[in-house]
């Protein structure tokens, strides 16, 4: 490197290192209390008749960089649970409808594989997306399947999901494994299940505790060598499949290992402080704090609200809470991703800012925490409200 790049990237490392030290010299003294409204503007913004695009310029939707099954995956969960809690469901119907068909165009029947980056003009620039996006379009399906009020979205999804499901059966990535496990759990809220789907649940159950078994050690819980990306979705897949008969184990280890993974993500002053993505943490090796994504936030939000509810054990709940205040300022930096004007979430948490670009995967990660964090405290009401009319 030239002297004078070497003293720029000095410079700016230094500078960094300030801002950093100046931020958390004034942390937030408490998480925020009330949950935010939920504002779909950003997301409308970002979604045409294609699908969801899945970049943005700060608030501007760039929809030249084109769109992702996983990001579309994400979308449709979203527009499902929106339905459910009943907020603004022809809007959400609509939305549904959208990432549904970007669904279904992925697919490819004679692979039986996603596709995963679609261009503007609607070409496919792959032949078949990686292994995580297709568990991610599984886990959709799955609960366009099980949970839809629709019965066209019911139908479609779970005939796209019953093909497409047994090609996990040759993949290695433990993400696609837990996606495909969520997938499944959805599928099978359907009266009756399926003895194929179910028999593909123990399998890729099993996998994930013999996993487990090869990689844990005594100051190291977890599956892998490393804490990677998406970390909570291999607990929270145990969690939720462990309560089928003769899971319980399953479900101890979820537990276990996200009880281990929330402590490793916990600051001194109790805190969120997710895995940074500029060099993840592996075993023996130093942590790298920064970037921090918004998706690793929504992964421990939705594994805790999963554990709270197996459980019913309030700290779980707190946990959920503790992650979702990330997103609202409660940080390392002390400083709010989501931005309520727009209704976008930036992009990462950097050492020294946020990321002010508001792309689909970090503004789909707020809002689907915020969705499952809402439907707890709605679950809460009707049954404190039953209580009362019954005493």
């Amino acid at each position: 490197m030239k002297p004078y790049l070497q003293s720029f990237e000095a410079a700016r490392m230094a500078r960094a290192a300030m801002s950093q030290q100046s931020f958390a010299a004034n942390p937030p003294e408490q998480p925020p209390c009330e949950l935010p409204e939920i504002n779909l503007a950003h997301l409308l913004r970002m979604t045409d008749s294609t699908g969801i695009c899945k970049h943005a310029t700060l608030s501007v939707p760039n929809f030249s960089e084109g769109y992702g099954t996983d990001d579309n995956a994400r979308a449709f969960v979203l527009a499902v649970s929106l339905e459910q809690l009943e907020d603004e469901p022809a809007r959400a119907r609509a939305l549904a409808a959208t990432y549904a068909k970007f669904l279904l165009q992925a697919f490819n029947p004679k692979t039986k594989r996603f596709h995963n980056l679609m261009e503007f003009d609607r070409h496919w620039r792959d032949e078949q997306g990686p292994e995580d996006s297709h568990g991610r379009a599984l886990w959709a399906l799955g609960a366009g399947a099980g949970r839809s009020p629709h019965h066209s979205f019911q139908t479609l999804c779970g005939q796209v999901f019953i093909q497409a499901l047994p090609m996990v059966a040759d993949f290695a990535s433990p993400r696609a494994w837990a996606f495909a496990l969520l997938g499944i759990h959805e599928y099978l809220r359907v009266p009756g299940g399926d003895r194929v789907v179910a028999q593909m649940r123990d399998t890729l159950t099993s996998r994930l505790l013999e996993l487990f078994t090869k990689s844990a050690y005594s100051d190291w819980h977890w599956f892998e060598n490393v804490l990677a990306h998406d970390n909570a979705k291999l607990a929270h897949a145990l969690i939720v499949n462990g309560k089928a008969p003769g899971h319980k184990t399953a479900l101890e280890c979820g537990l276990h290992t996200l009880e281990w993974l929330m402590e490793v993500q916990t600051a001194e002053d109790g805190h969120f402080r997710p895995v940074g993505t500029s060099g993840f943490y592996r075993r023996g090796g130093q942590r790298a704090n920064y970037d921090q994504k918004p998706t690793e936030a929504q992964a421990m939000v939705s594994a805790c609200i999963e554990a709270y509810r197996v459980t019913s054990k309030p700290v779980w709940y707190e946990r959920a809470q503790h992650a979702f205040d990330w997103f609202l300022g409660w940080n390392d930096l002390g400083l709010e991703l989501y931005t309520a004007t727009t209704g976008g979430c930036g992009d990462a948490l950097q050492v020294d800012r946020v990321e002010a670009n508001q792309g689909a995967e970090a503004t789909l990660a707020f809002l689907l925490s915020l969705v499952e964090m809402r439907s707890v405290q709605n679950a809460a009401t009707v049954l404190n409200n039953s209580t009362v009319l019954t005493l």
